[in-house]
């Protein structure tokens, strides 16, 4: 029985609400040992068994996979038993805060507004997305600034600059548009806050410099485009007015399809000469007879 047990037992939450819970069979387990998880989130909720196992190549439950967890304030508890033919497998159980195992998202919207003639940027940026946590306060972040190496200025290293701060905006005043730089940041506990103490993870780089001048930030790359599109809405409503102006004034050309051809004409013209001869004629033989 000794050895059965699993090792190694290891929970993190992540994303906000997902959590996987994973650990390595016993020492003397065998090929045919099965484990079943089991866990509550609180004293004031049910027991309930892993629905989403972690399989080896065995078929042997090596982790549970969980969904829609929500940290509060809460003291889960873990079980872990297990089965094997005609022997006894050891039980290991634990009980966690669940805030201290939460790996943190990212934080959000890192915007970079950079001027030239003080040579600083205003970096700021809104906290990560978590279940229970609302106030800002209660986070500080590290922040890393990476002056990127540059082939074409021979700049062949990079220099990287890192500090913590406690607030979620930072005045960096080393710039020069000259240069390329990149930034990252990340979360952790700011000490009074049911928050975890371990690093979260680190946001996407934001690139910024390289000839970039005031007033410059992310915001930009989406407000040109709008300006774009608005001015040309503008120009194609302006031409078209002045279009329909314009046209009002040109008299319309004549019809080509109402008008006579010119074998019809001549036809018409021979017609009016008969008819003027035929009443000559009349008029002619009226008068001899008055005579």
């Amino acid at each position: 029985m000794n050895g059965t047990a699993i090792e190694n037992f290891v929970c993190v939450i992540f994303n906000v609400s997902f959590m996987n819970c994973t650990w390595h069979v016993g020492r003397t387990a065998t090929e045919d040992t099965q484990y079943f998880l089991y866990w509550r989130p609180s004293k004031n909720e049910d027991v309930t068994e892993c629905q989403n196992y972690i399989k080896d190549n065995f078929g042997r439950h090596t982790g549970c996979r969980f969904q829609n967890v929500t940290i509060e304030n809460k003291y889960a508890y873990f079980l872990v038993n297990g089965s094997r033919s005609r022997q006894n497998i050891q039980s290991y159980w634990k009980n966690i805060w669940l805030y201290q195992i939460e790996k943190l998202t990212p934080p959000l919207n890192v915007t970079v507004n950079c001027t030239e003639a003080s040579h600083s940027c205003n970096i700021w940026w809104q906290p990560p997305r978590t279940s229970h946590v609302k106030k800002s306060s209660c986070f500080k972040y590290e922040i890393a600034i990476e002056n990127k190496a540059d082939v074409e200025k021979k700049i062949k290293t990079a220099s990287k600059r890192e500090e913590i701060v406690e607030n979620n905006s930072y005045l960096y005043e080393s710039f020069s548009s000259g240069k390329r730089y990149s930034i990252r940041i990340r979360a952790t506990d700011a000490g009074f806050c049911l928050v975890s103490p371990n690093w979260g993870e680190w946001s996407m780089p934001v690139e910024f410099g390289t000839q970039q001048l005031t007033p410059t930030s992310s915001y930009m790359l989406f407000l040109i485009p709008g300006l774009a599109a608005g001015l040309a809405f503008f120009i194609c409503m302006t031409v078209r007015a002045y279009l329909k102006k314009t046209s009002a004034s040109v008299p319309r050309p004549r019809d080509p399809f109402h008008e006579p051809s010119p074998v019809a004409f001549q036809t018409e013209y021979m017609n009016l000469l008969k008819k003027q001869e035929t009443e000559e004629i009349i008029d002619i033989e009226e008068v001899m007879e008055c005579k």
